[in-house]
């Protein structure tokens, strides 16, 4: 490549939904109403777990700082494409690019581990609830998340600096809504492994360690309620985890599908359906999902409308 001549990309065109001209409206509401109760869901279950008494346990401190990272996870994209349907100009500058890609890693990579440390406080909370409290300590608890910040912050550092240190020159069009990993390795003009391998391994690492955790967690779980004599302790068991699980299926079903499965037999139109689900719609559906299956929250929202109601 040294002896050709060859422009150095300085930006990217995000060409996002632009092969449905005649859909840009409808996909602009779409898409706005999912952002706008992604945001609204996530930050409210946040102030809702900040002011109740009642959720200052250890799973809802987590499904805090989860509903933390969906907002933000939805933020990262999801302002770039309402932006898009609007105007004319769907370019991003090459470093707005990498930082774009570097909070999608961050933010997948804390929800990875998020969801594996809730599967294990469910797992203590159901197989040894007598050492609850003293197993699941705040510090430890506090503990786990700088751990899974941490952990975010060094996997989205390195997969950021191998793919954004190769050459991108030629084409510049990237066939997605925001900075994918496959769109932007298929643009550089010179070879892909080392930064594909790194990609692959640190994804790999997350993804199968988390995954790991729920499972294990699950099954010592689901040995345990076999074991519980009456049907409503089983059924009382079974539904303190039943939002996280439903959540777990959902994240972990879509990422399995996006990532392992066979490069052919499949579009970039399917890419970007999936892509949309993981950015904006899995964000919007963890709070609806942990309110509208969750007792716990929907009696905490009813307390806080009571004292608002009798305050005024």
């Amino acid at each position: 490549m040294e002896g050709r001549n060859h422009t150095t990309v300085t930006e990217f065109i995000l060409m996002g939904f632009m092969d449905y001209p005649e859909l840009q409206i409808p996909f602009f509401v779409l898409f706005l109403g999912i952002y706008i109760v992604a945001l609204v869901g996530n930050l409210g279950m946040v102030i809702l777990i900040h002011v109740d008494a009642q959720l200052q346990t250890p799973m809802y401190f987590f499904l805090s700082n989860l509903s933390i990272v969906d907002a933000g996870h939805s933020s990262v994209t999801g302002p770039k494409m309402l932006l898009s349907f609007l105007s004319d100009s769907r370019t991003i500058s090459f470093i707005e690019c990498a930082i774009q890609y570097y909070f999608v890693c961050f933010f997948l990579t804390n929800e990875c581990c998020l969801l594996g440390m809730m599967a294990y406080d469910r797992f203590v909370a159901i197989c040894n609830p007598l050492l609850y409290s003293t197993a699941i300590s705040k510090r430890l608890c506090v503990m786990l998340v700088i751990i899974s910040y941490i952990t975010s912050f060094a996997n989205s550092t390195a997969q950021t600096f191998f793919i954004f240190s190769l050459p991108f020159c030629g084409s510049n069009i990237i066939n997605n809504f925001f900075c994918d990993i496959s769109p932007i390795l298929k643009l550089s003009c010179s070879d892909i492994h080392k930064a594909d391998l790194v990609h692959f391994t640190f994804s790999s690492i997350v993804v199968m360690s988390t995954i790991l955790i729920v499972v294990v967690s699950y099954v010592y779980i689901v040995i345990t309620i076999v074991q519980i004599q009456s049907v409503e302790g089983r059924c009382k068991a079974f539904s303190t985890c039943a939002s996280h699980l439903t959540a777990v299926t959902i994240f972990y079903g879509t990422l399995i599908f996006m990532y392992l499965r066979p490069t052919s037999g499949y579009t970039m139109d399917q890419d970007k359906v999936i892509a949309v689900f993981y950015t904006l719609v899995i964000p919007m559906l963890n709070p609806l999902v942990y309110s509208l299956r969750n007792k716990e929250v929907k009696e905490a929202v009813k307390r806080v409308i009571g004292r608002k109601i009798s305050f005024h």
